[in-house]
């Protein structure tokens, strides 16, 4: 079938994007589902600073590639062997496919499934298969599941079913910004009523950490970022204090403000200054969550000693370190219920013709959460 996507050509195009066009909006080929995959019909895809860490370079992926992850949509179609889904369905996309039988996987942990790796660095579905084409022109698939498109076809594995009275633009901030963020305060960093937080990088996935942390009982939050404006969203989001990251005396400050440290940190900048910030900031016994993504190259350096005489805990969380098929109906629950106020982290709506202009929005700091949508 013809579909209009918005194909990625080349890497590391100057800014701003809505003059040099990295990404194509376009009519391409979509093949339909094979055994084990779904048609999808999106409703909306979300913007994500993990499309634009591709976009930039940072994160190389291989090329040419239809971009877009964070989605949610309408089955279409499913193919052979797939009998818990059918046409009408409404489901939420997840961007790395867990196959079910690795050791990751076998051992609950989804997120980190060998072969979903493996194929999503590759640019394939979980098959190995791909469905998208150009004039004859094979084109990849961003992470299983290539949103910034009219249809995807993905595979099972990258879908989880949703209550169709549930709105689908906000559904599609749960199986990125929701689940990453909240996750890691749930999932990762074990955050307990009464406990004290601090969020390092208030983009999409930092203030639903935000949220999370509210939701999770936390009584002293951290908002921590380099934009005034960001702070004062995040204040209104149930921060408790906030610190600008330019502060040279920010960790002393913080540090200060909650009598030694936070007992969990949780940074979302993708830069080492800001996970070395929020080591800084972790008190004695603490726990420091990372869920950013810095560039491949980027190297770490931390005083050892303290990991055995202050007993620190120093983790890494991918998607929240969730299980998405129990985490996107808890988080969706806890929206329904009014402690998970996901819907506010959207700041704009746009059509996909107007996708650069938006990352060149993204890349400015000056917009949360956008999404795409589609008719």
């Amino acid at each position: 079938m013809k579909i209009k996507a918005a194909v990625l050509e080349e890497m590391g195009l100057e800014r701003p994007y809505a003059g040099t066009l990295p990404l194509k909006v376009q009519e391409i080929d979509l093949e339909g589902p094979g055994p084990g995959e779904v048609l999808v019909k999106m409703a909306v895809a979300g913007l994500c600073h993990s499309d634009l860490s591709v976009i930039d370079g940072n994160r190389p992926r291989p090329l040419p590639m239809v971009l877009g992850h964070e989605a949610s949509g309408v089955v279409e179609e499913v193919g052979e062997y797939v009998d818990d889904l059918k046409p009408g369905d409404h489901v939420v996309f997840v961007f790395v496919p867990s196959c079910g039988h690795c050791a990751a996987c076998a051992e609950g942990r989804p997120a980190l499934c060998e072969p979903g790796a493996v194929h999503n660095g590759r640019g394939d579905l979980l098959s190995g298969a791909t469905r998208l084409s150009r004039r004859g022109e094979k084109l990849l698939h961003h992470i299983g599941v290539s949103s910034f498109a009219e249809y995807a076809t993905v595979s099972r594995r990258s879908l989880v079913k949703i209550d169709p009275e549930l709105p689908l633009d906000v559904a599609g901030l749960i199986g990125c910004a929701v689940l990453t963020g909240a996750g890691a305060v749930f999932n990762t960093g074990d955050v307990r009523p009464g406990g004290s937080v601090a969020v390092i990088g208030l983009g999409g996935v930092g203030l639903a950490a935000l949220i999370g942390a509210g939701a999770a009982g936390a009584e002293t939050i951290i908002a921590v970022d380099r934009l005034d404006s960001k702070l004062d969203f995040a204040r209104e989001l149930g921060a408790t204090h906030t610190f600008n990251a330019d502060d040279p005396d920010v960790a002393e400050k913080v540090r200060e403000a909650t009598k030694g440290g936070v007992e969990t940190a949780l940074e979302f900048a993708g830069a080492v200054k800001a996970l070395e910030l929020a080591y800084k900031i972790t008190r004695r016994g603490g726990t420091t969550v990372t869920a950013g993504l810095p560039h491949p190259k980027a190297m770490l350096s931390l005083p050892a000693v303290t990991l055995v005489a202050e007993e620190r805990t120093l983790k890494g969380s991918y998607i929240g370190s969730g299980v998405p098929s129990r985490d996107i109906p808890r988080f969706l629950a806890l929206y329904r219920r009014g402690k998970l106020p996901v819907d506010r982290l959207l700041t704009h709506r746009l059509k996909l013709d107007d996708i650069n202009e938006g990352f060149d929005r993204l890349a400015a700091g000056a917009a949360v959460r956008q999404i795409v949508e589609f008719a």
